[in-house]
């Protein structure tokens, strides 16, 4: 089985579970997520994404809107060296 059947074959269901996993810490069991683990279920997590074409507001890493700190009522004054 290849990488993109694998990643074909996950459930909606599973793919919670991944998420929950990476956001925890843990498996759905208890057991702890160790680094290679985390790493391999957030690649899953993103070709899952990637192959069910999920809207970007719904991947993982999503920040919507525009920075706040950014408008464009800002007063903006030219720098001038002399």
């Amino acid at each position: 089985m290849t990488l993109e059947q694998l990643i074909q074959s996950l459930t909606p269901e599973v793919y919670e579970n991944l998420k929950n996993a990476v956001a925890t810490g843990r498996w759905p069991d208890g057991r702890k997520l160790v680094d290679d683990q985390r790493e391999l279920c957030m690649q899953a997590i993103l070709y899952y994404e990637e192959a069910n074409d999920l809207p970007a507001e719904q991947r993982v890493g999503y920040i919507g809107g525009q920075c706040s700190s950014k408008s464009d009522d800002d007063d903006v004054q030219p720098l001038n060296l002399h």
